[in-house]
């Protein structure tokens, strides 16, 4: 999976759009970031942020830890920057409607025009 992909499946949720955040793309659901692309460092890993529940951030960080890639001062509140090489195709897909849902209103999430 690639950083297109997740442009992709971003992008296929109800009222998503993308916008540029600090020189980067982010996806928006009314305004409301859910996800973010950063730069393939120098290390050449293609990277996501997702605001995903913290229980889950845990969850990953605890069965995944390999994929979970610290974020320094914005390691809080959910937002968890994950390695897309290591992540399975299916999960990260799932992680990524998840932190739409996290930031979508409750109504849009349950399929229902708000």
């Amino acid at each position: 999976m690639t950083q297109d992909d997740i442009r992709l499946i971003a992008l296929s949720l109800p009222e998503a759009q993308e916008h540029p955040h600090f020189d980067r793309p982010s996806f928006r659901v009314r305004g409301r970031i859910f996800a973010t692309l950063p730069p393939v460092g120098e290390d050449g890993i293609w990277k996501v942020v997702l605001k995903l529940p913290v229980l889950v951030k845990e969850s990953l960080t605890e069965t995944d830890p390999d994929a979970v890639v610290s974020l320094g001062n914005w390691d809080r509140g959910g937002w968890t920057q994950l390695d897309i090489g290591r992540m399975d195709e299916a999960r990260l897909a799932d992680l990524t409607r998840l932190a739409w849902r996290q930031v979508a209103p409750k109504k849009l999430a349950a399929g229902e025009q708000a």
